[in-house]
């Protein structure tokens, strides 16, 4: 499912136009992204938490030439499912 797949299944399910959903749907991610930039979690009881974890630095190894290099340390996106979504995939 892409975007226009998702705000069209909102528009649907919330009686609401095109144009309202993915206002909606927008605002929703610009929420997410903002709280995880200032270091917070988003936590959606029964479908999931979003979160910010800490990669540390590692070695690792350029395909082509097999040289060893450094790979940075760096701040990385999570999503933990909730039970009900991790149920409902069963």
């Amino acid at each position: 499912m892409n975007k226009s797949e998702l705000v069209e299944n909102m528009a649907k399910a919330g009686g609401i136009s095109k144009a309202a959903a993915e206002k909606t749907l927008g605002g929703m991610l610009a929420a997410v992204t903002t709280a995880l930039k200032k270091g917070d979690k988003v936590t959606l009881v029964g479908f999931g938490t979003f979160s910010v974890t800490k990669r540390a630095a590692r070695q690792g190894r350029n395909p082509q030439t097999g040289k060893a290099i450094t790979i940075k340390a760096r701040k990385v996106a999570r999503f933990k499912p909730g039970s009900k979504l991790a149920e409902s995939v069963k």
